[in-house]
């Protein structure tokens, strides 16, 4: 048995059921991120930051895939988990959204939204790697690394855009 409920709440009962658990968590964690890309795109004045939540989009849509293929490998469901991470973490991003100002300065925040997400990504694909290599999971170890290799570098082009120049114009747009 890889969980057992007890009064409503799982307990974990092995590795394999905290593996189970992580990709479940991560599954959720993909989807709605899917949901959240589009409005970050659209928020977005810089083209090359709009690109690269897009470009993610897509991406992200391939690591949700990559997940189904890690599930019916262990032979389980992705569903049955909502990631409360990646709701607070989306949540932090509309606020975001709602707030007005100078447009480089909105982007600033979107990227340092999008970069808190990809930190939260970057470490629970890790972990999921290392799970997955105690337990000899090789087919999934190597599905989680291109996801993992993905995400890191997800968050250097989000760095390269902040540092490229979205910074530098959001000094420019308004007092320092």
């Amino acid at each position: 048995m890889l969980l057992i409920v007890l009064k409503g709440k799982a307990m974990l009962s092995s590795l394999r059921g905290l593996l189970v658990e992580q990709v479940r968590d991560l599954y959720s964690a993909e989807h709605q991120l899917i949901k959240a890309l589009p409005q970050f795109a659209k928020a977005s004045s810089d083209v090359t930051l709009k690109g690269l939540f897009l470009n993610h989009l897509e991406e992200t849509r391939t690591h949700a895939d990559r997940l189904e293929v890690i599930a019916e490998r262990l032979g389980i469901q992705p569903t049955g988990k909502v990631c409360k991470a990646m709701q607070g973490l989306i949540a932090e991003g509309d606020e975001v959204l709602r707030e007005a100002g100078e447009e480089p300065v909105v982007d600033a925040a979107l990227i340092a939204a999008a970069q808190r997400v990809e930190h939260y990504e970057i470490s629970a694909y890790g972990t999921l790697r290392a799970i997955a290599e105690r337990l000899g999971q090789h087919d999934v170890v190597r599905l989680v690394q291109e996801t993992l290799n993905e995400e890191h570098a997800a968050d250097e082009k989000l760095t390269g855009v902040s540092e490229g120049g979205v910074l530098k114009a959001a000094l420019a747009a308004g007092a320092h």
